[in-house]
């Protein structure tokens, strides 16, 4: 399974995730890639995601919080699903000596994640 952390803004204006995995089976309508690498140790404060879009990580460690509290960390493979283009934010970290290259792809409009929640009632 391909891990997945989704990053959306709840109903208390505030950036919060949930866990899962990619559906493979499922398509996803996009409409553009780009591509992106951060120096080793490199930080971002808080901010929202500029659209929704995936991010894959191709290298690198990081640590991603919320306001709220909530943490997770991403390792080579692992999908974001950021969706939280408004409200609170979220910021991160690297941790580890190794850039963070990772590959953004825009969802079309309209278009849904392709996840499975590990615990779709949360």
């Amino acid at each position: 399974m391909i891990r997945a952390y989704w990053l959306y803004t709840g109903p208390d204006g505030e950036s919060h995730v949930k866990k899962g995995h990619i559906d493979e089976s499922a398509l996803t309508a996009v409409k553009a890639i780009h591509f992106k690498e951060t120096p080793a140790h490199g930080t971002l404060e808080w901010h929202n995601a500029p659209v929704e879009q995936y991010v894959i990580t191709l290298s690198g460690v990081l640590e991603f919080g919320t306001r709220g509290g909530e943490t997770f960390t991403l390792h080579p493979g692992d999908v974001l699903i950021a969706t939280d283009v408004t409200g609170g934010g979220h910021s991160w970290q690297l941790t580890g000596d190794e850039p963070w290259r990772r590959a953004y792809v825009v969802f079309a409009d309209g278009a849904e994640p392709a996840i499975v929640l590990n615990d779709p009632g949360s």
